[in-house]
């Protein structure tokens, strides 16, 4: 059962900042009610600040909780149940990382990494499965990104991270079918973004981590999540730079190995020359209001024509799939 955007409770996790803000805040534009969580209390009530300043009051509820806790996510889904009823699409986008070499990044660090971006995924979809079929359907969105394609250098957690949330999703994305619930599960792969996200990573690269170009407003990967909150499909692709790195990972990943082998192109493209002031979040949220926008000073692409097109528009092997799952829900398919 897919509800139009208005008639809509949404839940975004990791919404203090980048992308999952803008997600937040452009639900609420477009009609949802928003249950806004992250583990920053003051940026999540300037968050429900603005979204109450823009004609929609009542319409977002903070929520502190923190990913890494089971109990936390819970929380989160009972919070959103009483204060709105139910919950109909689920949006995980909290997200840490640490730039570095493998042998330079601690064991503590990659753990951290795994914790939150990919464990975090799996106690949120546990703890919101439940209201979903309790609200006869719905749709999880989970935020991977393009290097759960292809994998940059000095970022092995982050990646590893990222790869593994994509297996996750496609073994739960089959259970649902088997089941015949009215459950839809899409994976979001972003490119570079001009996001906080950079900022707020832990760097052991001699410099700054910056996005390698091209780089994307974080707007067009909101617009991309909430058009999958309505018309889901198993992954989307966000700008034409994740396509390109879709087909090369697959058709000549060796020679993407070569590329990205150049210190020109998998080193120096990822540190700025500002000096690293170590606000990394990996630990704790950052103190402060929040924002969308991060500060990157090269070209930010502010239009996606192709992600508009067929970012969320079903391939046709998709389509089989959901015929299977419909079968399933007609002939009183049970749970194992």
């Amino acid at each position: 059962m897919r509800r139009p955007l208005p008639e809509q409770v949404v839940v975004v996790v990791g919404a203090s900042s980048g992308i999952g803000r803008a997600s937040a805040l452009t639900f609420a534009r477009r009609g949802a009610r928003v249950v806004c969580a992250a583990r920053g209390e003051q940026a999540l009530e300037s968050l429900v600040a603005e979204i109450s300043e823009e004609d929609a009051p009542g319409r977002a509820l903070a929520v502190p909780a923190d990913v890494t806790d089971p109990a936390s996510m819970r929380a989160l889904v009972a919070a959103a149940e009483q204060r709105f009823g139910r919950v109909d699409t689920w949006v995980n986008a909290a997200a840490v990382s640490v730039w570095g070499r493998v042998e330079d990044i601690t064991e503590d660090e990659f753990e951290r990494v795994l914790r939150v971006n990919l464990l975090g995924q799996v106690h949120g979809v546990k703890a919101v499965l439940p209201a979903l079929r309790r609200a006869a359907g719905g749709v999880i969105i989970g935020i991977a990104s393009v290097e759960g394609i292809r994998a940059m250098p000095l970022h092995s957690a982050y990646a590893a991270s990222k790869w593994a949330m994509r297996g996750f999703y496609d073994s739960l994305r089959v259970e649902l079918a088997q089941e015949g619930a009215s459950i839809a599960v899409t994976c979001v792969l972003p490119p570079s973004v001009d996001t906080p996200f950079f900022v707020h990573a832990r760097g052991r690269i001699g410099g700054r981590p910056q996005p390698p170009p091209p780089v994307y407003d974080p707007q067009i990967v909101a617009d991309a999540i909430v058009r999958a909150a309505v018309r889901p499909s198993r992954e989307v692709l966000v700008g034409g730079v994740a396509f390109v790195a879709s087909i090369a990972a697959r058709v000549a990943p060796a020679l993407t190995d070569a590329w990205l082998s150049l210190r020109r192109v998998g080193v120096d493209t990822l540190r700025d020359d500002r000096p690293d002031t170590s606000s990394d979040i990996l630990d704790a949220p950052e103190a402060g209001p929040g924002r969308v926008c991060g500060d990157y000073r090269g070209r930010v692409l502010r239009r996606s024509p192709l992600t508009s097109l067929i970012g969320s528009t079903r391939r046709p092997a998709e389509l089989l799939t959901a015929m299977v799952d419909r079968s399933h829900r007609l002939g009183g398919a049970h749970r194992l």
